[in-house]
């Protein structure tokens, strides 16, 4: 069975993006040659990339035209990559495509073969897939900052979700790097 991981950086007081959408400056007080790294081996390990609405437009209009971290860069650009969205009609970027409903074609591809499927950013869409039990893993990025408003990571919830913690790494900038699972309900 496929996995499925969500990953973002979040601030200390749980936002993934300032007060506008995609300030995202603090995550230059984390980024180095750890993080650069970690990210490579997400090219490595997963196989697929889903993304909100939002995210997937602002990565559609970075990373085919980006010069730093070529390796990076190639695999966000080849990599099979959803749009989870009820109102964009197609998707443009390199082997990319379209899907209204997340949870349903979340369930139907972790039952396929491949390798790890990934969510970056996309707090909505991980809400979505979080309160479905469909996440396998979260992986944060803690960055030392207090940012003081913005979009929060986690949505409101009318349930707890209790999560184990599998790593803990603390990275030479400062970050942290948490690895949760959800736990399932007894």
């Amino acid at each position: 069975m496929r996995k499925l991981v969500v990953w973002n950086l979040m601030t200390l007081d749980g936002y993934f993006e300032g007060t506008k959408p995609w300030d995202i400056d603090f995550h230059m007080l984390v980024w180095g040659d750890e993080l650069e790294h970690l990210a490579t081996e997400f090219g490595n390990e997963g196989d697929l990339l889903i993304f909100g609405r939002k995210t997937y437009e602002g990565m559609a209009a970075y990373w085919p035209t980006a010069t730093e971290a070529p390796e990076i860069g190639a695999y966000m650009n080849s990599i099979a990559k959803i749009a989870a969205s009820r109102t964009l009609d197609k998707a443009d970027w390199n082997n990319s495509r379209v899907v209204g409903d997340i949870a349903a074609e979340v369930k139907k591809l972790k039952n396929e073969p491949g390798k790890t499927m990934f969510v970056f950013g996309s707090a909505e869409v991980a809400d979505v897939l979080l309160k479905a039990g469909l996440v396998d893993e979260i992986r944060l990025c803690l960055v030392p900052v207090i940012l003081g408003g913005g979009n929060p990571h986690f949505k409101p919830a009318t349930e707890q979700v209790p999560l184990k913690l599998l790593e803990s790494k603390v990275l030479k900038t400062g970050g942290v790097i948490l690895r949760y699972e959800p736990m399932k309900a007894a």
